[in-house]
């Protein structure tokens, strides 16, 4: 069986799951693969380049949607196409645009329906587990006291 040092990662995942914009890292980390033990090593002692641009970006649009309380389709519906800078992201928090305050109150909106949804499934399936329970007690052989002794 191999190590896990020799699982290595594209620049693209590992900008991913750091949540980093890839073309703002330096040309370095763009040019080579990634360990999952140099990965760690990221996460856990993050150098001053990766501190830096997850501190002030540019953060890709994943990330500018989460700070915008909005769907990535959202950005793109508001024109929002490239990576944004922490000061981009909290200059539009501050004076949000008409696009800006439709797209968070429609994914609220979607929040709050995929919620109504899960809770209504897990009522639904507490209901068949109570029903099946009940018809599984009523179903099982009844025994008396004398088939104990």
């Amino acid at each position: 069986m191999t190590s896990s040092n020799s699982q290595s990662m594209k620049p693209a995942t590992v900008a991913k799951k750091l949540g980093i914009y890839l073309p703002a890292t330096p040309q370095e980390f763009q040019d080579s693969s990634i360990t999952r033990d140099e990965f760690a090593e990221l996460q856990a002692n993050p150098p001053e380049w990766l501190a830096e641009l997850r501190r002030n970006g540019p953060h890709p649009r994943p990330v500018v949607a989460q700070k915008l309380n909005v769907s990535i389709s959202g950005l793109a519906r508001g024109g929002i196409e490239d990576a944004l800078t922490t000061a981009e992201i909290t200059e539009l928090l501050q004076a949000p645009p008409q696009w800006l305050v439709t797209e968070r109150a429609t994914h609220a909106a979607v929040r709050t329906e995929a919620q109504r949804v899960k809770d209504e499934a897990t009522k639904k399936a507490a209901t068949k587990e109570a029903r099946d329970n009940a018809a599984a007690k009523r179903d099982a052989p009844k025994t008396s006291k004398r088939d104990h002794a």
